[in-house]
């Protein structure tokens, strides 16, 4: 998520592009110089880790089955120049478990765990969870983004999303899309956006001050995602803040409403 003290920088590289940047090394690992316009502060933006650490697993094993879920852990500050190390954990008949870890001059600062699924016969059937009377993102107010935001932001458009279903919670919800979407995979494009907004404890603050995600775990509801004109409605909902810590829920629909990501992350909010 976002940070909030930080600063403009370089224009943020197109996330298919950076892709490509993603060298594999003699001993099996990959590199990637050069995310400078993904950084907020000295941290990369947690969606641009995420997706480089997808993106070497898919790289490490191109034929495994689509992405079902993840358990990320956003361990230490992770930096413009990142070594990708893959390791896969175990290959079943219809279940694969991959993990990915980030180093940053010899220091672990990313950690996840990939599950990929084949489909089955169904035994049964429960229809993701849609949005009855949504707005449409074409109609959706653009919202611009604040001075001193970091430069990735300004490789995505937002527009503000329709309210909250339980408006007693303290949460965010809005239309988000990549202004360059070219070349992205469905599930690397929501890994890369999934953790977009900032947290809806943001809400709660009493003061202006920094904040932090801690770790995040994702669940994708259907197995191909799909939505219009790379239109992804996010929400973040805060659902306990106390003592520095927010336990936060991270929802995603696409531009029809229908339910494409679900998860639950923890954040630090400080100042």
């Amino acid at each position: 998520m976002p940070a909030q003290d930080v600063t403009e920088g370089v224009q943020a590289v197109p996330l298919a592009l950076l892709a490509e940047r993603l060298e594999r090394l003699p001993n099996g690992h990959f590199q990637l110089h050069g995310a400078a316009g993904w950084m907020q502060g000295r941290t990369m933006y947690g969606g641009t880790s995420s997706y480089i650490a997808y993106v070497a697993a898919r790289e490490a094993f191109p034929n495994l089955p689509p992405l079902r879920a993840g358990q990320i852990g956003f361990i230490a500050p992770v930096g413009e120049d990142v070594e990708a190390r893959v390791t896969l954990l175990r290959a079943g008949k219809s279940v694969s478990h991959v993990e990915t870890s980030l180093w940053c001059d010899d220091a672990l600062v990313h950690r996840a765990t990939w599950l990929f699924g084949s489909g089955r016969p169904a035994n049964g059937g429960n229809p993701a969870p849609r949005i009855a009377d949504l707005t449409p993102p074409e109609q959706a107010e653009p919202v611009a983004p604040m001075p001193g935001v970091p430069a990735f932001v300004h490789a995505m458009e937002v527009r503000r999303g329709p309210r909250s279903d339980d408006e007693g919670r303290v949460a965010i919800r809005r239309w988000v899309r990549l202004k360059d979407r070219e070349g992205l995979a469905p599930h690397a494009e929501l890994v890369a956006l999934g953790d977009a907004l900032p947290p809806g404890s943001i809400r709660a603050m009493e003061r202006r001050g920094p904040i932090s995600s801690i770790n995040w775990s994702l669940t994708l509801l259907g197995e191909t995602p799909t939505t219009r004109d790379g239109w992804w409605l996010l929400e973040t909902a805060s659902n306990h803040m106390e003592n520095g810590f927010s336990s936060e829920t991270l929802r995603m629909w696409n531009a029809d409403g229908v339910e494409v990501m679900r998860g639950l992350q923890s954040v630090a909010i400080f100042g």
